[in-house]
Protein backbone atom coordinates (compact mmCIF):
# COMPACT_ATOMS: atom_id res chain seq x y z
CA UNK A 1 0.00 0.00 0.00
CA UNK A 2 1.27 3.29 -1.01
CA UNK A 3 0.78 6.81 0.25
CA UNK A 4 -1.87 7.67 -1.92
CA UNK A 5 -3.83 4.15 -1.36
CA UNK A 6 -3.86 4.97 2.86
CA UNK A 7 -4.90 8.30 2.32
CA UNK A 8 -8.19 7.43 0.40
CA UNK A 9 -8.79 4.50 2.41
CA UNK A 10 -8.47 7.05 5.57
CA UNK A 11 -11.07 9.36 3.74
CA UNK A 12 -13.27 6.72 2.92
CA UNK A 13 -13.43 5.08 6.61
CA UNK A 14 -13.56 8.87 8.01
CA UNK A 15 -16.61 10.12 6.13
CA UNK A 16 -18.36 6.58 6.03
CA UNK A 17 -18.09 5.90 9.78
CA UNK A 18 -20.40 8.59 10.42
CA UNK A 19 -21.75 9.17 7.01
CA UNK A 20 -24.91 6.18 6.92
CA UNK A 21 -23.49 4.41 3.92
CA UNK A 22 -21.19 1.61 5.64
CA UNK A 23 -17.58 1.86 6.80
CA UNK A 24 -17.03 -1.59 6.46
CA UNK A 25 -18.70 -2.21 3.36
CA UNK A 26 -16.63 0.97 1.84
CA UNK A 27 -13.48 -0.21 3.08
CA UNK A 28 -14.09 -3.32 1.26
CA UNK A 29 -14.64 -1.90 -1.92
CA UNK A 30 -11.83 0.17 -1.80
CA UNK A 31 -9.61 -2.56 -1.52
CA UNK A 32 -11.37 -4.55 -4.01
CA UNK A 33 -10.66 -1.62 -5.74
CA UNK A 34 -7.27 -0.61 -5.35
CA UNK A 35 -6.24 -4.52 -5.04
CA UNK A 36 -5.54 -5.24 -1.10
CA UNK A 37 -2.25 -6.31 -1.36
CA UNK A 38 -1.38 -6.72 2.37
CA UNK A 39 -1.09 -9.01 4.43
CA UNK A 40 -3.74 -10.33 7.47
CA UNK A 41 -1.47 -8.61 10.48
CA UNK A 42 -1.08 -5.29 8.35
CA UNK A 43 -4.35 -5.28 6.85
CA UNK A 44 -5.44 -5.95 10.73
CA UNK A 45 -2.84 -3.15 12.00
CA UNK A 46 -4.44 -0.31 9.23
CA UNK A 47 -7.77 -0.76 9.67
CA UNK A 48 -7.37 -0.80 13.81
CA UNK A 49 -5.65 2.97 13.35
CA UNK A 50 -8.26 3.91 10.90
CA UNK A 51 -10.89 2.80 13.81
CA UNK A 52 -8.77 4.58 16.53
CA UNK A 53 -8.69 7.83 14.33
CA UNK A 54 -12.51 8.35 13.72
CA UNK A 55 -12.80 7.10 17.39
CA UNK A 56 -11.13 9.89 18.89
CA UNK A 57 -13.05 12.24 16.12
CA UNK A 58 -16.45 11.18 18.02
CA UNK A 59 -14.46 12.25 20.98
CA UNK A 60 -13.63 15.84 19.83
CA UNK A 61 -17.23 16.43 18.72
CA UNK A 62 -18.57 15.36 21.52
CA UNK A 63 -16.01 16.07 24.20
CA UNK A 64 -18.73 19.11 25.87
CA UNK A 65 -21.21 16.23 26.31
CA UNK A 66 -18.27 13.57 27.54
CA UNK A 67 -17.18 15.82 30.27
CA UNK A 68 -21.06 16.58 31.29
CA UNK A 69 -21.17 12.66 32.14
CA UNK A 70 -18.21 12.08 33.54
CA UNK A 71 -18.44 15.27 35.87
CA UNK A 72 -22.11 13.79 36.70
CA UNK A 73 -21.14 10.32 37.25
CA UNK A 74 -18.36 11.54 39.84
CA UNK A 75 -21.19 12.45 42.30
CA UNK A 76 -22.69 9.46 42.39
CA UNK A 77 -26.24 9.76 41.96
CA UNK A 78 -28.87 8.38 39.64
CA UNK A 79 -29.10 11.16 37.19
CA UNK A 80 -29.70 11.93 33.98
CA UNK A 81 -26.16 10.76 32.48
CA UNK A 82 -25.03 8.20 34.96
CA UNK A 83 -28.72 6.48 33.22
CA UNK A 84 -27.19 7.65 30.03
CA UNK A 85 -24.28 5.55 30.33
CA UNK A 86 -26.08 2.52 31.37
CA UNK A 87 -27.81 2.77 28.46
CA UNK A 88 -24.66 3.13 26.63
CA UNK A 89 -23.78 -0.30 28.50
CA UNK A 90 -27.57 -1.94 27.33
CA UNK A 91 -26.75 -1.07 23.74
CA UNK A 92 -23.22 -2.84 23.90
CA UNK A 93 -24.43 -5.97 25.30
CA UNK A 94 -25.57 -7.63 21.69
CA UNK A 95 -22.61 -6.29 19.88
CA UNK A 96 -20.15 -7.77 22.35
CA UNK A 97 -22.39 -11.24 22.65
CA UNK A 98 -22.05 -12.39 18.65
CA UNK A 99 -18.69 -10.58 18.42
CA UNK A 100 -17.16 -13.10 20.95
CA UNK A 101 -19.59 -16.20 19.97
CA UNK A 102 -19.71 -15.54 15.80
CA UNK A 103 -15.89 -13.75 15.73
CA UNK A 104 -14.91 -16.26 12.92
CA UNK A 105 -18.10 -15.93 10.81
CA UNK A 106 -18.36 -12.62 10.77
CA UNK A 107 -14.75 -12.45 9.71
CA UNK A 108 -15.53 -14.81 6.91
CA UNK A 109 -18.07 -11.99 5.37
CA UNK A 110 -14.97 -9.44 4.69
CA UNK A 111 -13.31 -11.52 2.20
CA UNK A 112 -13.95 -8.96 -1.03
CA UNK A 113 -17.55 -10.70 -1.44
CA UNK A 114 -18.26 -7.42 -2.87
CA UNK A 115 -21.84 -8.74 -3.84
CA UNK A 116 -22.86 -9.55 -0.38
CA UNK A 117 -21.60 -6.02 0.46
CA UNK A 118 -24.33 -4.54 -2.35
CA UNK A 119 -26.90 -6.31 -1.04
CA UNK A 120 -26.01 -5.09 2.46
CA UNK A 121 -25.88 -1.43 1.00
CA UNK A 122 -29.39 -1.87 -0.30
CA UNK A 123 -30.95 -2.96 2.97
CA UNK A 124 -29.29 -0.13 4.55
CA UNK A 125 -31.29 2.40 1.99
CA UNK A 126 -34.34 0.93 2.96
CA UNK A 127 -33.60 1.68 6.72
CA UNK A 128 -32.24 5.05 6.09
CA UNK A 129 -35.79 5.73 3.48
CA UNK A 130 -38.12 4.59 6.11
CA UNK A 131 -36.62 6.67 9.12
CA UNK A 132 -36.58 9.57 6.96
CA UNK A 133 -40.23 9.31 6.77
CA UNK A 134 -40.56 9.57 10.27
CA UNK A 135 -41.68 12.31 12.32
CA UNK A 136 -39.60 14.29 14.52
CA UNK A 137 -40.18 14.05 18.57
CA UNK A 138 -38.86 14.92 21.75
CA UNK A 139 -39.18 11.33 23.25
CA UNK A 140 -36.10 10.12 24.77
CA UNK A 141 -34.18 7.11 23.99
CA UNK A 142 -35.22 4.70 27.03
CA UNK A 143 -33.61 1.67 28.14
CA UNK A 144 -35.41 -1.12 25.83
CA UNK A 145 -34.82 1.12 23.03
CA UNK A 146 -31.21 0.97 23.66
CA UNK A 147 -31.29 -2.69 23.81
CA UNK A 148 -32.88 -2.62 20.22
CA UNK A 149 -30.49 -0.14 19.01
CA UNK A 150 -27.98 -2.42 20.37
CA UNK A 151 -29.09 -5.05 18.96
CA UNK A 152 -29.35 -3.27 15.27
CA UNK A 153 -25.46 -2.44 16.01
CA UNK A 154 -24.74 -5.81 16.29
CA UNK A 155 -26.78 -6.61 13.12
CA UNK A 156 -24.25 -3.71 11.34
CA UNK A 157 -21.31 -5.40 12.53
CA UNK A 158 -21.96 -7.53 8.38
CA UNK A 159 -20.36 -5.18 5.78
CA UNK A 160 -22.60 -3.44 3.86
CA UNK A 161 -25.08 -2.21 6.68
CA UNK A 162 -24.28 0.83 7.96
CA UNK A 163 -24.08 0.96 11.69
CA UNK A 164 -24.77 4.43 12.29
CA UNK A 165 -27.58 4.31 9.53
CA UNK A 166 -29.20 1.34 11.10
CA UNK A 167 -28.78 2.76 14.73
CA UNK A 168 -30.13 5.98 14.16
CA UNK A 169 -32.94 4.81 11.43
CA UNK A 170 -34.20 2.15 14.30
CA UNK A 171 -34.00 4.58 17.07
CA UNK A 172 -36.20 7.14 15.24
CA UNK A 173 -38.25 4.16 14.26
CA UNK A 174 -38.67 3.61 17.77
CA UNK A 175 -40.20 7.24 18.01
CA UNK A 176 -36.91 8.96 19.65
CA UNK A 177 -35.75 12.69 18.78
CA UNK A 178 -33.86 12.53 15.98
CA UNK A 179 -31.10 14.39 17.49
CA UNK A 180 -31.26 12.49 20.33
CA UNK A 181 -30.93 9.55 18.22
CA UNK A 182 -28.09 10.49 15.79
CA UNK A 183 -26.13 11.31 19.41
CA UNK A 184 -27.17 8.56 21.44
CA UNK A 185 -25.55 6.46 17.88
CA UNK A 186 -22.54 8.30 17.94
CA UNK A 187 -21.66 8.04 21.32
CA UNK A 188 -22.84 4.21 21.97
CA UNK A 189 -19.76 3.21 19.45
CA UNK A 190 -17.34 4.36 21.18
CA UNK A 191 -16.53 2.11 24.28
CA UNK A 192 -17.11 -0.64 21.22
CA UNK A 193 -14.32 0.74 19.36
CA UNK A 194 -12.05 0.85 21.81
CA UNK A 195 -12.82 -2.20 23.09
CA UNK A 196 -12.05 -4.17 19.99
CA UNK A 197 -8.89 -2.51 19.56
CA UNK A 198 -7.81 -3.51 23.48
CA UNK A 199 -9.03 -6.77 21.99
CA UNK A 200 -6.90 -6.57 18.91
CA UNK A 201 -3.80 -5.81 20.87
CA UNK A 202 -4.02 -8.17 23.33
CA UNK A 203 -4.25 -11.20 20.86
CA UNK A 204 -1.22 -10.60 19.29
CA UNK A 205 -2.44 -10.56 16.05
CA UNK A 206 -1.04 -7.26 15.15
CA UNK A 207 2.32 -6.41 13.91
CA UNK A 208 4.08 -4.00 13.60
CA UNK A 209 7.17 -5.62 11.78
CA UNK A 210 7.44 -4.21 7.98
CA UNK A 211 5.09 -1.53 8.99
CA UNK A 212 4.96 1.61 7.15
CA UNK A 213 4.53 4.17 9.71
CA UNK A 214 4.22 6.92 7.51
CA UNK A 215 1.11 5.37 5.93
CA UNK A 216 -0.19 4.82 9.13
CA UNK A 217 0.16 7.87 10.01
CA UNK A 218 -1.47 9.84 6.66
CA UNK A 219 -4.16 7.08 7.20
CA UNK A 220 -5.11 7.95 10.64
CA UNK A 221 -4.87 12.08 9.70
CA UNK A 222 -7.12 11.37 6.99
CA UNK A 223 -9.83 9.23 8.46
CA UNK A 224 -9.62 11.68 11.67
CA UNK A 225 -10.02 15.14 9.84
CA UNK A 226 -13.10 13.41 7.55
CA UNK A 227 -14.54 12.24 10.56
CA UNK A 228 -14.53 15.50 12.61
CA UNK A 229 -16.65 16.89 9.23
CA UNK A 230 -18.46 13.71 8.55
CA UNK A 231 -19.68 13.51 12.52
CA UNK A 232 -20.26 17.25 13.15
CA UNK A 233 -22.46 17.38 9.00
CA UNK A 234 -24.19 13.50 9.82
CA UNK A 235 -25.87 15.69 12.86
CA UNK A 236 -27.40 18.14 11.00
CA UNK A 237 -28.30 15.70 8.15
CA UNK A 238 -30.73 14.04 10.50
CA UNK A 239 -31.96 16.91 12.37
CA UNK A 240 -33.08 18.20 8.49
CA UNK A 241 -34.41 14.59 7.93
CA UNK A 242 -31.68 14.69 4.50
CA UNK A 243 -31.59 10.55 4.45
CA UNK A 244 -33.14 10.37 1.89
CA UNK A 245 -30.38 11.31 -0.12
CA UNK A 246 -27.95 8.61 1.46
CA UNK A 247 -30.75 6.36 0.79
CA UNK A 248 -30.64 6.92 -2.92
CA UNK A 249 -26.64 6.88 -2.77
CA UNK A 250 -26.56 3.45 -0.83
CA UNK A 251 -29.14 2.02 -3.46
CA UNK A 252 -26.94 3.01 -6.35
CA UNK A 253 -23.58 1.71 -4.56
CA UNK A 254 -25.41 -1.94 -3.74
CA UNK A 255 -26.56 -2.38 -7.96
CA UNK A 256 -23.12 -1.41 -8.98
CA UNK A 257 -21.29 -3.34 -6.24
CA UNK A 258 -23.83 -6.78 -7.37
CA UNK A 259 -23.47 -5.97 -11.45
CA UNK A 260 -19.49 -5.69 -11.09
CA UNK A 261 -19.32 -8.91 -8.67
CA UNK A 262 -20.97 -10.95 -11.69
CA UNK A 263 -18.74 -9.50 -14.56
Amino acid sequence: MNSWDAILLGIIQGFTEFLPVSSSGHLELGKAILGDTMVAEESLLFTVVLHFATALSTIVVFRKDIIEIITALLKFQWNEETQFIVKIGVSMLPAVVIGLLFEEQLESFFGGSIAFVGAMLIVTAVLLWLADRSKNTGKPVTFKDSFIIGISQAIAMLPGISRSGATISTSVLLGNDKSKAARFSFLMVVPLIFGKIAKDLLSGDLSAESTNFTTLGLGFTAAFICGLIACTWMISLVKKSKLRYFSVYCVIVGLIAIIVSFI
